[in-house]
Protein backbone atom coordinates (compact mmCIF):
# COMPACT_ATOMS: atom_id res chain seq x y z
CA UNK A 1 0.00 0.00 0.00
CA UNK A 2 1.59 3.21 -1.03
CA UNK A 3 0.50 6.71 0.10
CA UNK A 4 -0.46 8.10 -2.99
CA UNK A 5 -2.71 5.25 -4.25
CA UNK A 6 -4.97 6.38 -0.59
CA UNK A 7 -7.17 8.85 -1.46
CA UNK A 8 -9.72 9.02 1.11
CA UNK A 9 -8.98 7.43 4.77
CA UNK A 10 -10.56 8.44 8.07
CA UNK A 11 -10.24 6.69 11.51
CA UNK A 12 -13.07 4.30 12.23
CA UNK A 13 -12.02 2.99 16.34
CA UNK A 14 -9.77 3.71 18.74
CA UNK A 15 -9.05 0.94 21.07
CA UNK A 16 -6.98 0.35 24.68
CA UNK A 17 -5.31 -2.74 25.33
CA UNK A 18 -4.42 -2.75 29.36
CA UNK A 19 -1.75 -5.84 29.97
CA UNK A 20 0.57 -6.07 32.74
CA UNK A 21 3.83 -8.17 31.79
CA UNK A 22 5.75 -8.98 34.98
CA UNK A 23 3.03 -7.28 37.04
CA UNK A 24 3.68 -3.81 35.69
CA UNK A 25 0.86 -1.90 33.66
CA UNK A 26 0.92 -0.84 30.57
CA UNK A 27 -1.80 0.77 27.90
CA UNK A 28 -1.46 0.29 24.50
CA UNK A 29 -3.39 2.73 22.11
CA UNK A 30 -4.79 0.41 18.87
CA UNK A 31 -6.02 2.72 15.91
CA UNK A 32 -8.55 1.05 13.06
CA UNK A 33 -8.38 3.02 9.55
CA UNK A 34 -10.72 2.57 6.72
CA UNK A 35 -8.34 0.68 4.88
CA UNK A 36 -9.03 -2.79 5.46
CA UNK A 37 -6.57 -4.28 7.64
CA UNK A 38 -4.44 -0.69 7.98
CA UNK A 39 -4.11 0.00 12.01
CA UNK A 40 -1.39 1.23 14.26
CA UNK A 41 -0.06 0.87 17.76
CA UNK A 42 0.87 3.04 20.56
CA UNK A 43 2.31 3.05 23.58
CA UNK A 44 0.09 5.11 26.23
CA UNK A 45 1.76 3.62 29.90
CA UNK A 46 1.28 5.76 32.99
CA UNK A 47 2.38 2.45 34.97
CA UNK A 48 0.44 3.40 38.10
CA UNK A 49 -2.31 5.82 36.69
CA UNK A 50 -3.17 2.99 33.93
CA UNK A 51 -6.83 3.34 34.45
CA UNK A 52 -7.15 7.28 33.98
CA UNK A 53 -5.21 6.67 30.80
CA UNK A 54 -7.24 4.25 29.34
CA UNK A 55 -10.23 6.46 29.94
CA UNK A 56 -8.89 9.60 28.55
CA UNK A 57 -8.79 7.53 25.37
CA UNK A 58 -11.69 5.79 25.59
CA UNK A 59 -14.03 8.63 26.61
CA UNK A 60 -12.31 11.73 25.38
CA UNK A 61 -10.12 11.57 23.04
CA UNK A 62 -11.78 8.37 21.16
CA UNK A 63 -14.81 10.56 20.27
CA UNK A 64 -12.06 13.33 18.94
CA UNK A 65 -10.51 11.11 16.57
CA UNK A 66 -12.91 8.93 15.11
CA UNK A 67 -13.66 10.37 11.31
CA UNK A 68 -10.29 12.03 10.74
CA UNK A 69 -7.42 11.33 8.25
CA UNK A 70 -4.57 9.74 10.74
CA UNK A 71 -2.04 11.00 8.09
CA UNK A 72 -3.03 14.33 9.74
CA UNK A 73 -0.80 13.93 13.08
CA UNK A 74 0.55 17.05 13.61
CA UNK A 75 -2.93 19.13 13.28
CA UNK A 76 -4.36 16.14 15.66
CA UNK A 77 -1.44 16.26 18.02
CA UNK A 78 -2.12 19.79 18.68
CA UNK A 79 -5.72 20.21 18.15
CA UNK A 80 -5.59 17.46 20.97
CA UNK A 81 -3.53 19.15 23.53
CA UNK A 82 -5.93 21.94 23.55
CA UNK A 83 -9.08 20.53 22.71
CA UNK A 84 -9.38 19.78 26.57
CA UNK A 85 -8.31 23.64 27.61
CA UNK A 86 -6.12 22.31 30.90
CA UNK A 87 -3.39 20.98 29.61
CA UNK A 88 0.61 19.01 29.84
CA UNK A 89 -1.15 16.67 32.79
CA UNK A 90 0.61 13.11 32.86
CA UNK A 91 -2.51 11.08 32.06
CA UNK A 92 -3.31 13.39 28.69
CA UNK A 93 0.39 13.80 27.98
CA UNK A 94 0.83 9.70 28.07
CA UNK A 95 -2.69 9.15 25.89
CA UNK A 96 -2.00 11.72 23.48
CA UNK A 97 1.63 9.71 22.87
CA UNK A 98 -0.39 6.15 22.62
CA UNK A 99 -2.78 8.01 19.48
CA UNK A 100 0.62 9.63 18.23
CA UNK A 101 2.86 6.54 18.03
CA UNK A 102 -0.15 4.63 16.73
CA UNK A 103 -0.76 7.56 13.83
CA UNK A 104 2.87 6.88 12.91
CA UNK A 105 3.06 3.52 13.00
CA UNK A 106 -0.10 3.97 10.11
CA UNK A 107 1.98 6.51 8.20
CA UNK A 108 5.15 3.77 8.05
CA UNK A 109 2.92 1.48 7.40
CA UNK A 110 1.61 3.23 4.51
CA UNK A 111 4.77 4.31 3.28
CA UNK A 112 6.23 0.93 3.55
CA UNK A 113 9.57 2.38 5.11
CA UNK A 114 10.63 1.75 9.01
CA UNK A 115 9.83 5.38 10.90
CA UNK A 116 13.62 6.26 11.61
CA UNK A 117 13.78 6.58 7.56
CA UNK A 118 10.64 9.13 7.73
CA UNK A 119 12.42 11.26 10.00
CA UNK A 120 15.44 11.53 8.17
CA UNK A 121 17.59 7.96 8.39
CA UNK A 122 20.18 6.35 10.83
CA UNK A 123 22.10 8.30 12.59
CA UNK A 124 24.08 5.52 14.49
CA UNK A 125 24.22 2.13 13.83
CA UNK A 126 22.91 0.78 16.96
CA UNK A 127 21.58 1.46 20.33
CA UNK A 128 23.09 -0.12 23.88
CA UNK A 129 20.69 -1.14 26.20
CA UNK A 130 21.24 -1.13 30.15
CA UNK A 131 19.59 -3.87 32.69
CA UNK A 132 18.40 -3.27 35.74
CA UNK A 133 20.14 -4.90 38.68
CA UNK A 134 18.87 -4.86 42.47
CA UNK A 135 19.25 -6.81 45.57
CA UNK A 136 18.42 -7.00 49.17
CA UNK A 137 22.08 -6.31 49.91
CA UNK A 138 25.16 -5.28 48.26
CA UNK A 139 26.09 -8.94 47.38
CA UNK A 140 23.02 -10.17 45.66
CA UNK A 141 23.12 -6.79 43.96
CA UNK A 142 26.96 -7.77 43.31
CA UNK A 143 25.96 -11.16 42.26
CA UNK A 144 23.03 -10.28 39.72
CA UNK A 145 25.06 -7.61 38.42
CA UNK A 146 27.53 -10.48 36.89
CA UNK A 147 24.95 -12.67 35.97
CA UNK A 148 23.94 -9.60 33.40
CA UNK A 149 27.44 -8.84 32.50
CA UNK A 150 27.66 -12.83 31.22
CA UNK A 151 24.74 -12.49 29.22
CA UNK A 152 26.40 -9.22 27.55
CA UNK A 153 25.24 -6.33 29.04
CA UNK A 154 27.95 -3.73 29.89
CA UNK A 155 25.60 -0.90 31.18
CA UNK A 156 23.47 -1.92 34.45
CA UNK A 157 21.25 0.02 36.78
CA UNK A 158 21.84 -0.64 40.20
CA UNK A 159 20.05 -0.32 43.07
CA UNK A 160 19.78 -1.79 46.73
CA UNK A 161 16.66 -2.64 48.75
CA UNK A 162 13.32 -0.37 48.35
CA UNK A 163 15.31 2.52 47.98
CA UNK A 164 16.18 3.05 51.69
CA UNK A 165 12.98 1.87 52.84
CA UNK A 166 12.45 -1.13 55.08
CA UNK A 167 13.53 -3.96 52.35
CA UNK A 168 16.90 -2.85 52.44
CA UNK A 169 17.28 -2.36 56.29
CA UNK A 170 15.88 -5.65 57.23
CA UNK A 171 18.14 -7.50 54.51
CA UNK A 172 21.28 -5.11 55.33
CA UNK A 173 21.01 -4.31 59.51
CA UNK A 174 23.03 -1.14 58.44
CA UNK A 175 20.27 0.62 58.66
CA UNK A 176 17.89 1.37 61.51
CA UNK A 177 14.65 3.62 60.41
CA UNK A 178 12.71 5.21 63.58
CA UNK A 179 9.36 5.23 62.77
CA UNK A 180 6.72 7.73 64.45
CA UNK A 181 5.47 5.92 67.83
CA UNK A 182 2.05 3.81 66.10
CA UNK A 183 2.90 4.89 62.95
CA UNK A 184 0.91 2.58 60.22
CA UNK A 185 2.06 -0.46 58.31
CA UNK A 186 4.22 -0.09 55.54
CA UNK A 187 7.50 1.03 54.10
CA UNK A 188 9.41 4.61 55.46
CA UNK A 189 11.96 5.99 53.60
CA UNK A 190 14.76 8.24 55.05
CA UNK A 191 16.43 10.00 52.26
CA UNK A 192 19.71 10.43 54.08
CA UNK A 193 20.15 7.14 54.87
CA UNK A 194 19.31 6.05 51.01
CA UNK A 195 21.85 8.45 50.21
CA UNK A 196 24.42 6.79 52.36
CA UNK A 197 23.36 3.43 51.50
CA UNK A 198 24.01 3.95 47.63
CA UNK A 199 27.08 6.13 48.02
CA UNK A 200 28.62 2.23 49.70
CA UNK A 201 26.68 0.15 47.58
CA UNK A 202 28.41 1.96 44.49
CA UNK A 203 31.91 2.02 45.90
CA UNK A 204 31.77 -1.35 46.34
CA UNK A 205 30.56 -1.94 42.78
CA UNK A 206 33.00 0.29 41.59
CA UNK A 207 36.16 -1.36 43.62
CA UNK A 208 35.07 -4.67 42.69
CA UNK A 209 34.31 -4.06 38.68
CA UNK A 210 36.53 -1.49 37.83
CA UNK A 211 35.65 0.69 34.51
CA UNK A 212 34.42 -3.55 33.05
CA UNK A 213 31.11 -2.12 33.52
CA UNK A 214 28.61 1.08 32.94
CA UNK A 215 27.20 1.84 36.70
CA UNK A 216 23.65 3.47 36.26
CA UNK A 217 21.54 4.88 39.59
CA UNK A 218 18.22 6.14 39.33
CA UNK A 219 17.02 8.60 42.28
CA UNK A 220 12.87 8.52 41.05
CA UNK A 221 12.86 11.96 42.39
CA UNK A 222 12.57 10.94 46.10
CA UNK A 223 14.99 13.87 47.19
CA UNK A 224 14.45 16.70 48.44
CA UNK A 225 16.65 19.10 45.63
CA UNK A 226 19.79 20.14 48.37
CA UNK A 227 20.13 16.62 48.85
CA UNK A 228 20.11 16.07 44.99
CA UNK A 229 22.73 18.62 44.62
CA UNK A 230 24.60 16.47 47.24
CA UNK A 231 23.89 12.99 46.09
CA UNK A 232 25.13 14.34 42.23
CA UNK A 233 28.12 15.37 44.13
CA UNK A 234 28.66 11.69 45.78
CA UNK A 235 27.89 10.07 42.81
CA UNK A 236 30.50 11.76 40.60
CA UNK A 237 33.45 9.83 42.33
CA UNK A 238 32.02 6.64 40.88
CA UNK A 239 32.33 8.02 36.94
CA UNK A 240 28.23 6.96 36.50
CA UNK A 241 27.08 6.42 32.39
CA UNK A 242 24.34 8.51 34.21
CA UNK A 243 22.39 9.39 37.32
CA UNK A 244 18.64 9.28 36.35
CA UNK A 245 15.59 11.49 37.62
CA UNK A 246 17.75 12.95 40.70
CA UNK A 247 14.86 15.90 40.68
CA UNK A 248 11.21 15.78 40.10
CA UNK A 249 9.46 17.86 37.27
CA UNK A 250 8.27 20.29 39.86
CA UNK A 251 11.49 21.27 40.75
CA UNK A 252 13.64 21.43 37.06
CA UNK A 253 14.66 24.68 38.23
CA UNK A 254 17.68 23.18 40.38
CA UNK A 255 18.80 21.27 37.74
CA UNK A 256 21.12 24.08 37.02
CA UNK A 257 22.32 23.97 40.39
CA UNK A 258 22.60 20.70 40.33
CA UNK A 259 24.98 20.87 36.61
CA UNK A 260 26.75 23.65 38.70
CA UNK A 261 28.12 21.30 41.33
CA UNK A 262 28.65 18.56 39.39
CA UNK A 263 30.20 16.42 36.69
CA UNK A 264 27.70 13.20 37.32
CA UNK A 265 25.77 12.56 33.65
CA UNK A 266 22.15 13.17 34.36
CA UNK A 267 19.15 11.79 32.56
CA UNK A 268 15.78 13.09 32.83
CA UNK A 269 12.75 10.24 32.75
CA UNK A 270 11.39 6.68 32.77
CA UNK A 271 12.14 3.65 30.43
CA UNK A 272 14.98 5.51 28.78
CA UNK A 273 17.13 3.94 25.85
CA UNK A 274 20.14 4.72 25.75
CA UNK A 275 22.05 5.14 22.17
CA UNK A 276 25.46 5.41 21.97
CA UNK A 277 27.80 5.13 18.64
CA UNK A 278 29.16 1.80 18.00
CA UNK A 279 27.92 -1.42 18.34
CA UNK A 280 25.06 -2.75 20.75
Amino acid sequence: MECEKVVHMKITNVKTILTAPEGINLVVVKIETSEPGLYGLGCATFTYRSLAVAAAVEEYLKPFLIGKDPRGIEEIWNSAMVSGYWRNGPVLNNAISGVDMALWDINGKLANMPLYQLFGGKVRQAATAYIHAEGRCVGEVEENIRKFMEQGYRYVRCQLGLYGGEMGNQATKTQNIVKPAGALAGEYYDPKQYMRATVKLFDHLRSTFGNTVGLIHDVHERLAPIDAVNMAKEMQQFDLFFLEDVLSPEQIGWFKTVRANAATPLAVGSYSITQMNGQG
